[in-house]
């Protein structure tokens, strides 16, 4: 519980929000290792003591990018998810579609994370794990009951990956989407 004289936090944290926004929309567009601190400081439009109070390195930026994307991302994901729930796990497909129209498609943060970073980074590899374990965990809800609903949620989120990668290098979702919804339709049959 904060205290209540702790009030003068909201400038601080309006700064902090600021921050984590900017770099959020500049590591997705650009990449993490092409965007530097001046970058995001310059478009946040804060000083560099206020930035380094609030995220004394880089890579805790990262980790705070990566923790933000992935409750936006989750939080997208279930209520497009939602909205389909009638598709059964076709919704899928649609909630994909959605998301590799908007024109700030990127590809996957977290798989882009993990290829940029590799091993040399093992916090951004396991926050990107969480990520995909909670994805994963999303679509086993989407499936019926049964002894195979774990493998088989675990090979969508893996297909989706694929179907991820191959939207972002081709520009064709429709493409990607094709073999995945194959999948899903033969794992739900």
């Amino acid at each position: 519980m904060t205290s209540p004289t702790a009030s003068p936090t909201t400038a601080p944290s309006a700064a902090r929000e600021r921050i984590l926004q900017t770099a959020h929309d500049l590591f997705y567009s650009d990449g993490i290792r092409a965007t530097g601190i001046d970058k995001v400081i310059a478009e946040a439009g804060v000083t560099k003591v206020t930035f380094y109070r609030h995220f004394p390195s880089k890579n805790d930026l990262i980790e705070a990018f990566l923790e933000y994307r992935h409750a936006r991302w989750m939080t997208w994901f279930d209520d497009a998810i939602e909205r389909r729930r009638d598709e059964g796990a076709r919704a899928v497909v649609g909630a994909l579609r959605e998301w590799f129209a908007q024109p700030t498609f990127r590809g996957c943060a977290f798989i882009n994370t993990v290829v940029e970073f590799g091993a040399s980074a093992p916090e951004f590899e396991a926050i990107s794990r969480r990520h995909k374990d909670e994805m994963t965990a999303s679509l086993r809800t989407l499936l019926p009951p049964g002894e195979h609903g774990d493998a088989d949620a675990t090979a969508i989120a893996l297909a989706i990956d694929g179907a991820i990668v191959r939207a972002q290098f081709t520009h064709d979702a429709e493409a990607a989407l094709a073999p995945l919804e194959r999948l899903i339709d033969a794992l739900v049959r």
